[in-house]
């Protein structure tokens, strides 16, 4: 049976069942006593049979009417239930968000971001993923991600994306390095020198071999996963790298200088979600706030 039945009629019986009064359950209803009437009439028609016995002195329900009261009154709290969770969601008082990000956009800058968020919306949880460029993607194609920050790919491309900012690259040394002394570090000057490098497989490897085509420094034999490794071989004297800005935190905690490098080579750090399914507004709201620090502030640099 697939009942034509509103949610109105619905209140209209239980204001009924509970009061047993038509000129007050009518009051409550905010009707009149006889739309009141119309209302249980087609209600009852609705279900079948009689749900309540009426008299000029009172009015009681049927044991048709009892047991139908029952599951109506179950009925209308899963509704308002329901319409209190939604706009417990819609007010971000709760829900969750997934960001993966790069490791150095997860250890600087997103942290800051989360918390700020936290303040705003404490009751939504936040999961963050630390990961290099394929694991972010993966979370998201597996749904356990809903924003990622990475850098470009050809992975990218089955998902939405846009540039959120570009990070300029750093030159980092030794306090005693020659190159610690000058303001601005050109690419030539990289002659000669040691180069620590970061894998292949990341994507600061990628635009370094692009800005080192032309130049003939020397490979230092380093290739590491980690920026800390990074630090600590620079720290040591055995070379100088090449960073993004975003990831300079590491080198401060050394002590190391780190210098800007002139080139048009940056690194874009791109914002990626998935394109079939839209944002939910706990995500909007993070990403919105992302957008407005990290691409802000990359917009006054330039």
């Amino acid at each position: 049976m697939q009942a034509n039945i509103s949610t109105r009629l619905l209140y209209a019986f239980a204001a009924l069942a509970e009061l047993k009064h038509f000129t007050r359950a009518a009051e409550r209803c905010h009707t009149s006593q006889s739309a009141l009437s119309v209302m249980i009439r087609k209600l009852e028609s609705e279900v079948g049979t009689r749900l309540f016995e009426r008299d000029t002195r009172k009015v009681t329900l049927t044991p048709e009417g009892e047991l139908f009261a029952e599951a109506v009154r179950s009925l209308l709290a899963e509704i308002e239930s329901a319409f209190d969770d939604m706009s417990d969601y819609v007010a971000r008082r709760r829900g969750r968000v997934s960001v993966a990000a790069l490791p150095s956009l997860a250890a600087n800058g997103l942290p800051e971001i989360i918390a700020e968020y936290k303040k705003l919306y404490p009751a939504v949880a936040v999961t963050l993923h630390d990961a290099l460029s394929d694991q972010c993607l993966s979370l998201l194609r597996q749904g356990k991600a809903d924003i990622v920050l990475t850098a470009p790919g050809s992975n990218v491309a089955e998902f939405e994306s846009r540039t959120l900012c570009s990070d300029p690259f750093y030159l980092v040394c030794r306090h005693d390095h020659p190159l610690a002394r000058k303001r601005i570090v050109r690419v030539t000057d990289l002659a000669g020198q040691e180069v620590i490098h970061l894998a292949k497989s990341s994507s600061v490897r990628q635009h370094v071999d692009i800005l080192l085509r032309e130049v003939r420094a020397i490979h230092s034999g380093f290739e590491v996963e980690h920026l800390a490794t990074v630090a600590g071989l620079v720290s040591q004297g055995l070379g100088i790298s090449l960073v993004p800005e975003l990831t300079l935190f590491q080198f401060r905690q050394m002590d190391l200088v780190a210098v800007p490098l002139r080139s048009e080579q940056k690194r874009p750090i791109l914002m990626v979600k998935r394109k079939d399914q839209p944002l939910s507004i706990a995500a909007k709201a993070m990403l919105d706030l992302i957008e407005e620090r990290i691409g802000s502030a990359s917009a006054l640099r330039k």
